[in-house]
């Protein structure tokens, strides 16, 4: 077994790496660039070693400065984690060059199923299922649309190299093909040095299902299931479960042979997978194989309750598997949610900043309920703009799917994340999404159920009067800390008031208070009024105090669990999806809010702003020039994926404020629009 292990990464997974390595009894090295000298990862290990500069580039993607570490600290074995130098064949050749073993598989394996062009055909040789679509790489423009036009619309251009939704763009049309390829080319060149560029047939409305394998030295070599990976923006990938709903036993056998199949034509030898899209009558095809441990392998731990990091080590180490086929079988159902540092209300785009507040749900297992959180950061932690926005990943098991699903939705009530946008009131939502808990699932789920992006619901019904009881519950207990200061009158006041109204983002809500604990402000009996009725009244119990972040408590018998932050007038309330601002006020305060005025929408039809921080890629058009909606204005690139901005309207653009190359703030003005817009 190896002395020291060297991780080759950062964040979550190097975190990860370590845990393992730690509980083997292994030392460990870290690795970091400037921008990571106080990360989690940094801390965690048992060594570190600076490795220059941001981005990547300078720093996570030089070989050099690896091997140099690994003399440094006399490590004998790298880990890579995903991404950055998990997939390059000279990274492995170059370690084994220098008498350092690679935890992963042998160069030969990672160089045929790295380059998914080669990927297919080696596939195709071993009987595996694969998509129709171009034998080789397109070098220009023009080829990719002759190309496209000859394979069929819709197809998809794919970087030939790396993964992540990188590189990746459906096309659907001739101008498609046209406007993706130089994108498609620049983020794989960014992103993986090789911007070489296949196109397949796109499968509509397919499942993303994908198999991961297990081998040793010796030739031996098991499948370990599925994981169904089709909740996706962008080609990234979101939520992950294991196993897939659309999975039985027959399919399992056939999609896990086929992946066996293909590892052993490699020669594979580590953990790996092996991904399929699913069109809706069942059918799989091949789509690509990573010759490295996966984001989503947690879920595929949960329920095989192996831990696939302390495989990786041990056949890196030389020993053969101690596992058969016969002993894998799948307990349960897990079900992992990707927290991201980005911003679901302006199309899932990437923030940056730092923690102020980070308080995850507690992990452990509880009657067979599990929650994990495979995490790099902490309270503090920075967000930068040089690497990708996740945060970290939460995962539960359940004994079926609706069971971990419910698990799922009770660990993100409590997830607390302040000082950056994040996406977990998408995630939260999406929980109570039916089709979601249906298990009806595609890769176009996102797209199809939020054509015009995620926007937070407006509470309505059981909704909004639960949220309106938190917000009058709230209210209480702080009139009850106020009356019990010195100083102040021992009267009722507030506390004592039976009528309510409460308005809950733009709605207003009346309650009436029928009985009340005196010494307990949290525990009371209430009912909504309205059209001079009085609904059922329900018995509310909770110890929420001030300055408490969660609400927990009972309203009529239901559980709840609600986040609340101070806002300028009332209370800020996330639950489930749900985000508004609840004031409770005496009836008659109520009726007079109840006329005021909205605010206006302020600038957003004179000005293009930088939904995010990036840096300027291109600027699309001039002073002067007339736009159409849904015309490309500009390209930011920001945490290594390229954004294209267009024009929400038929526009004249009066003046450009930035050029190629600079550094955006979020809502930094890009461009302004004359006052008049342009005819049709």
């Amino acid at each position: 077994m190896f002395e020291k292990i060297l991780v080759a990464n950062r964040g979550e997974i190097a975190v990860r790496v370590i845990r393992t390595a730690r509980r083997l009894g292994i030392g460990t090295v870290a690795v970091y660039c400037d921008a990571d000298r106080g990360a989690l990862h940094v801390e965690y290990a048992d060594e570190a070693v600076n490795i220059g500069p941001p981005p990547a580039s300078s720093s996570y993607l030089v070989i050099d400065h690896i091997l140099d570490a690994c003399r440094e600290t006399g490590a004998d074995a790298v880990h890579p984690g995903y991404g950055f130098l998990s997939e390059r064949t000279e990274f492995a050749a170059a370690l084994k060059e220098a008498g350092i073993t690679f935890i992963g598989p042998n160069p030969q394996a990672i160089a045929a199923m790295g380059d998914k062009i080669e990927s297919k055909r080696l596939a195709a040789a071993a009987g595996v299922s694969t998509i129709p679509g171009h034998a080789g790489a397109v070098a220009s423009e023009e080829e990719a649309i002759a190309v496209a036009t000859d394979v069929g619309f819709p197809v998809m251009l794919k970087a030939s190299a790396g993964g992540g939704g990188k590189g990746m763009r459906i096309a659907r049309s001739a101008d498609d093909v046209a406007e993706g390829f130089a994108s498609s080319q620049s983020e794989a060149r960014s992103s993986f040095g090789d911007d070489r560029i296949l196109i397949e047939r796109f499968v509509e409305s397919p499942r993303h299902v994908e198999i991961q394998v297990l081998g040793d030295k010796y030739g031996n070599l098991i499948h370990l299931g599925e994981r169904e990976c089709s909740i996706q923006r962008r080609n990234q990938k979101i939520i992950e479960e294991a196993p897939s709903p659309a999975v039985d036993e027959g399919v399992r056998a056939e999609m896990g042979g086929q992946a066996v199949a293909l590892a052993r034509a490699v020669g594979y030898d580590s953990a790996g997978t092996v991904e399929f899209i699913m069109d809706p009558d069942r059918n799989f095809y091949f789509l690509e194989m990573n010759t490295r441990l996966q984001v989503e392998h947690p879920v595929t731990e949960l329920v095989t309750g192996i831990d696939l990091v302390e495989q990786m080590i041990r056949v890196a180490a030389g020993e053969k598997l101690s596992l058969r086929q016969d002993d894998i079988s799948l307990k349960g159902w897990a079900v992992e949610s990707r927290v991201y540092a980005e911003d679901p209300h302006r199309g899932f785009l990437p923030s940056i900043g730092r923690l102020e507040r980070y308080r995850p749900p507690a992990e452990g297992e509880t009657d067979g309920n599990t929650v994990r959180i495979d995490g790099g950061v902490g309270e503090g932690s920075e967000i930068s703009i040089y690497f990708d926005p996740l945060i970290a990943k939460l995962i539960t098991r359940g004994r079926d799917r609706i069971a971990a699903i419910d698990m799922m939705q009770g660990a993100l009530d409590r997830y607390l994340i302040d000082g950056i946008a994040h996406n977990i009131p998408f995630l939260s939502a999406l929980m109570d999404h039916r089709r979601w808990r249906e298990g009806r699932l595609s890769t176009a789920f996102i797209d199809e159920e939020y054509p015009d992006g995620y926007s937070a619901p407006d509470p309505e019904g059981d909704v909004a009067t639960r949220l309106a009881i938190v917000a009058v519950s709230i209210e209480r207990a702080r009139r009850s800390r106020l009356r019990s200061m010195p100083g102040r009158m021992n009267g009722e006041g507030a506390f004592g008031r039976r009528d309510w109204g409460v308005r809950i983002g733009e709605r207003h809500v009346a309650l009436a208070i029928t009985e009340a604990d005196a010494t307990a402000p949290g525990h009371f009996t209430i009912a909504r009024r309205g059209e001079g009725e009085t609904a059922e009244p329900s018995t509310v119990a909770s110890d929420w105090k001030s300055g408490d972040p969660l609400w927990v408590g009972t309203i009529g018998g239901v559980s709840l669990i609600v986040q609340v932050r101070q806002a300028t007038a009332g209370v800020r309330l996330s639950w489930r999806g749900f985000d508004v601002v609840a004031r409770a006020m005496t009836p008659r305060i109520a009726d007079l809010d109840a006329l005021m005025p909205p605010k206006s929408g302020g600038d957003a039809d004179r000005v293009l702003r930088c939904p995010m921080p990036g840096l300027v890629i291109s600027i699309l058009v001039e002073p002067g020039q007339t736009v159409s909606a849904g015309a490309p204005l500009a390209v930011v690139e920001a945490m290594k994926m390229e954004n294209i901005l267009r024009a929400e309207r038929n526009l004249i653009v009066a003046s450009v404020n930035v050029a190629p190359g600079d550094v955006l703030a979020v809502d930094e003005i890009i461009m302004e629009f004359s006052g008049e817009e342009a005819p049709d």
